[in-house]
């Protein structure tokens, strides 16, 4: 395993990570008594093979159902100084529930202190003023941190980059010592928010390179093709750990064996195969060039309005996005998964699909960004036709 400082937490952090999300057994909070014996035995059996490679950051939620009950049967028999324990609970108007449902996860994880302590999901600008405000609940992290129960505050977040960026600017209680972040090859527009907490020495955790960054464990053909010699979940790995700024990136196994291929690209690390990077970013990029006439399937995304400035609160930039990664990289299952998602106040797909097209080219939003109105009013129309289908459906 090849390690990496963890910014100012100073910790030496695996540069892959093992999170917990997709062994556990139910998203819902079951007591340990209803834990299946087959659930449980795989879950140990991921935390073992998470060891065995040198992978010492176990990672989960309090939202994250059985997960933290779950470790918290395996964790009181690991050896405690050699692992990196974080857990993350969602900041709250009330501070004192932020607290009690921190120092229920301590509980259910049958430890004292744990490692890293996120606020989970800073997404808005309503939770961030839950976590920064005066007395808010980085306060109350920070006196957690006090009293030993947690080490190091960070935060995570699924939202905007403005929402980002202002959370790794704010000083107050300390600011945060790192941060978890949702940033891969298909969708790069965080960058301004990793330089900026590389700039504050803050350590940067990717979120979900594989499952969010394009459903990349089960890949399109054309996808395979453009990144011969590696596969598309390998080149991803190599492309989000190539950066300067990122320290660590999350393996959400669901069993044992899901490390394997990961665990490839440590070799291509320690040998910086930048000349493989460039190589396959020239293909994918020729691909999405040929199909869409962009660069990038997020290339558009700055120049137009944001889901809330829009009538109906059409996600635009989202659909556009969407829409040029199913044309451009064949992504098109994800595309639809992610597009269907839309208006069921999930954070990282907010605001609904756009189906009031004359509407928007009527309030004249499109011409005011400066983009061919006409040719994004097209384009959505398409995206709708192709990306509103059910998932799984022909066509």
């Amino acid at each position: 395993m090849l390690y990496r400082r963890f910014g100012k937490t100073e910790l030496q952090m695996p540069v892959l990570s093992a999170g917990f999300m997709r062994c556990m057994q139910s998203w819902e909070d079951v007591p340990l008594a209803e834990v299946e014996e087959q659930s449980q035995a795989n879950l140990a059996a991921v935390v073992r093979a998470a060891l065995e490679h040198g992978i010492n950051h176990l990672e989960t939620a309090h939202a994250y159902g059985s997960s933290e009950r779950q470790l918290g049967r395996i964790l009181p028999n690991l050896p405690r100084r050699e692992i990196i324990v974080q857990t993350k609970v969602q900041p709250d108007a009330d501070p004192e529930k932020f607290e009690a449902d921190f120092l229920k996860s301590l509980q259910r994880l049958q430890i004292d202190r744990v490692d890293l302590l996120a606020l989970h999901g800073i997404n808005d600008h309503r939770s961030l003023w839950y976590a920064c405000r005066k007395n808010g609940c980085l306060a109350a992290a920070r006196r957690l941190q006090d009293r030993g129960l947690a080490g190091h505050i960070g935060f995570s977040g699924h939202g905007p980059t403005d929402v980002i960026l202002d959370a790794v600017r704010h000083d107050e209680d300390g600011g945060f010592d790192y941060l978890n972040i949702h940033w891969y090859y298909i969708f790069q527009l965080h960058k301004p928010a990793l330089e900026e907490a590389a700039a504050r020495d803050m350590g940067v955790f990717i979120i979900s390179p594989t499952d969010k960054g394009g459903h990349l464990q089960k890949p399109p053909a054309k996808l395979v093709a453009l990144c011969r010699p590696l596969s598309p979940m390998l080149f991803n790995d190599l492309f989000c750990l190539s950066q300067p700024e990122v320290g660590t990136i999350s393996v959400g196994a669901s069993r044992p064996q899901d490390f394997d291929e990961h665990l490839q690209v440590v070799p291509l690390l320690k040998q910086k195969r930048t000349d493989l990077l460039q190589q396959i970013d020239i293909q994918w990029r020729s691909a999405m060039r040929q199909a869409t006439g962009l660069e990038r399937p997020d290339q558009l995304w700055p120049c137009l309005p944001p889901w809330d400035r829009t009538p109906g609160y059409a996600n635009i930039p989202m659909t556009l996005w969407l829409f040029h990664l199913a044309g451009g990289w064949d992504l098109v299952e994800y595309a639809r998964s992610r597009y269907r998602m839309m208006g069921d106040e999930i954070p990282w797909v907010p605001g609904l699909p756009p189906r009031t097209l004359e509407t928007i080219k009527c309030e004249g939003l499109l011409q005011e960004c400066g983009v061919d109105e006409d040719r994004i009013l097209q384009s959505l129309v398409e995206a709708h036709a192709l990306l509103g289908k059910e998932v799984g459906d022909a066509g």
